[in-house]
Order: C-alpha cells, then structure tokens, then sequence
C-alpha cells in the first residue's frame, strides 16, 4: 500500500514568494488526511494536485498560521457539493473556534463532526492509529503520529505444502490468521513484520514526548524555524532550530528527518547544511514535494521533488538536478539511508 506525504505548505509564520503556510497532505492507499491548513492551502492544492476531498483534517493548534485556511476549505468542499461526512481533529479549543467561524462557510451539505482530542489519544483507523503527542508551544498543541498496524510475516510455501495444505485460497486462510485442516498459521508464517511510522511534529520547542513518539519512525516531520544563532529566539518563542531537531532525530534513531515550517528569513540550504551536520539523513523540502514511505524492507523513504514528479508522471522519468532551484537545497532524493474513527466528545454541526 503507497503511502506518501505531499508539502502543501512549509513556511513559518508568514508565507513567503516561495513557500506556503503550513499544510502536509498525506496519503495511505486510497485515504488522504490533511494535517494543518493555513491560509492558502486550497489554492496550493489546485496549484498542484487539485483539491482532493480529504478524509480527515487535523489541527495541531490555534495559531493562525495553521488554521485559518479551514472556514474557506469546508465552503469550498460544500460548493463541490460534497457529501461525505467530514471529522476535523484537533486540541480542546476545536469546537469554540471553528463554531465562531460559522457565518464564514454557513451551512454544510455534509456532517462536520470537530473532534477535541485529550493529550496521547489515539484515533483507531482502518489498520493504523493516530497519537495526539503533546508539545512545548504556546498554548494547548500537539504533534501527531501515524503508526500502521503490523503487517502478517511471509508464508512459507513449502512447509505448508509438506503439512498437506494446497497452494490457492487455503494459503490465504493461513495469512489471514486462520487455521486449515489443523495446520495452524504459526507453523507455516514467519514473524510479524513492522507496519511504518510517521511523526509530525507540529510547532514545538524541544520535547522529549515527541522524541519518545518518534523512536525509530520511517519519517520525521520537524519544525526548524531557526538556526542556531538564533537558539535564544527559538526559545522565547517555542520554536525549534535546525540542531535542535536534528538532535533530537539522531538520539530517535529515525530514518529521514525532513525540516519545514521555515522562517521567511532562510532560504533553506543553511537549515539543511546545519542539521546535516548533526544528522545526514535529512531533507528540506519545498512546496509541493513529496516523500513517498515504502515498506521498510524496500528501502528508505525518499524525497521526490515536485518538478520530478511532474516528469514522472509525464511518462519521462527525472532527470539529474532537475527540481533544483537557485541551489539553495539538495537536488532531489534525500541521502541513502475501513474502522469509523473514534470521535470523542464531539461538537457536530451540519
């Protein structure tokens, strides 16, 4: 099952000629979920891959910068004529804010459901969860993980075949968990395999929760507002710096740490050379990129930029450098390396 991550958004603070606000789309076989929507998201979509109908949308707090695209997102979903029910996640403070937003988008053709989260709750999806991580920012804010189920092991045809059992549908009995003919599925299956992880951190000063949520995680999604001659800035205002969050990827042990939420003031070559110091197997990427997560036994996950793609998908395959812009950042490639959700304490509005 592909699953990916598409920057829809990956400025701090205040866009820039360059980079959006805050939006991270990512996608799991046919689902999409949206995490953050600043002002503009909508139309970074439509520059890009077209206003999907997301599955689910999460805040991670109530600044501005992360939200304020929502009211014109849920109108413009309505006058798609959208019927779909739709939940948006976030911390206690959801259903206040969104419902002072009303006269904004009026009345939806579709069931909004605002879903308050307690702090390490965790939101049951068809075959991975999503963790609310609290974290150091101003205000009741939250990183997430997304952590997929683990996968069944390889089935072994040959023992099965010596065991008496065909090869066909009684094979897929057996992977499914069930025994056949009195063979059962541990005699014939190997280990369970790791399903992927993938952290968000959201705005956030050092926090030793998100570090412990993303111990060994496929994908690491950090903020790095800041460099580190600005630690004391960082600090007043609960931000990270590049160091600070390549730091806390190394003692992690994640697989890729890719830096967004970037200050207007970077261009981004100097965070990523800054944490690339600390930690190699990190990636900054720019508006429209995409990470795409493989299983782990296929290989790393891989920064695929959005001019790649676009050739990719024109049927020319990338070329070398293509993608580079100005050569402020890497090239392209980062270095080598259906259950209803649970709903608690909903307000609804339709």
């Amino acid at each position: 099952m592909d699953l990916s991550i598409f920057f829809a958004g990956t400025a701090g603070s205040t866009p820039s000629a360059r980079r959006g606000l805050p939006a991270l789309l990512v996608r799991r076989g046919g689902e999409k979920l949206l995490f953050d929507c600043g002002e503009g998201t909508q139309r970074q979509l439509l520059r890009s891959i077209g206003l999907v109908d997301v599955d689910a949308i999460f805040i991670t707090h109530f600044h501005a910068d992360h939200w304020l695209g929502l009211p014109g997102m849920l109108k413009s979903l309505a006058l798609r004529e959208r019927s779909a029910p739709l939940t948006v996640y976030g911390p206690p403070g959801l259903g206040e804010l969104i419902g002072s937003m009303r006269a904004a988008f009026g009345r939806l053709p579709y069931k909004l459901t605002l879903a308050e989260l307690r702090p390490a709750e965790v939101v049951i999806r068809d075959g991975y969860k999503i963790a609310a991580i609290p974290v150091q920012h101003k205000g009741a804010s939250y990183g997430y993980a997304l952590v997929e189920d683990p996968r069944p092991g390889h089935l072994d045809p040959e023992v099965a075949r010596q065991l008496g059992v065909s090869p066909g549908p009684d094979f897929g009995r057996l992977q499914r968990g069930e025994a056949v003919g009195g063979v059962r599925p541990e005699q014939v299956m190997g280990p369970e395999r790791e399903g992927r992880k993938l952290v968000l951190s959201g705005d956030t000063a050092f926090c030793e929760t998100l570090a412990v949520a993303a111990h060994e995680a496929d994908v690491l999604v950090h903020e790095a507002t800041f460099l580190d001659a600005e630690e004391l800035r960082a600090g007043e205002t609960h931000h990270s710096t590049a160091r600070q969050a390549a730091e806390l990827a190394r003692d992690a042990q994640v697989r890729l740490l890719a830096l967004t939420h970037l200050s207007s003031r970077y261009a981004g070559g100097e965070i990523r050379d800054e944490a690339r110091a600390i930690f190699p197997e990190t990636v900054v990427p720019r508006d429209f990129d995409t990470i795409e997560v493989p299983f782990p036994e296929r290989g790393p996950a891989t920064l695929l930029r959005w001019a790649e793609r676009q050739a990719r998908e024109r049927g020319q395959g990338g070329q070398d450098g293509e993608g580079a812009d100005d050569g402020d950042e890497d090239g392209g490639r980062a270095p080598a390396s259906a259950a209803e959700p649970v709903i608690p304490e909903a307000v609804t509005s339709s």
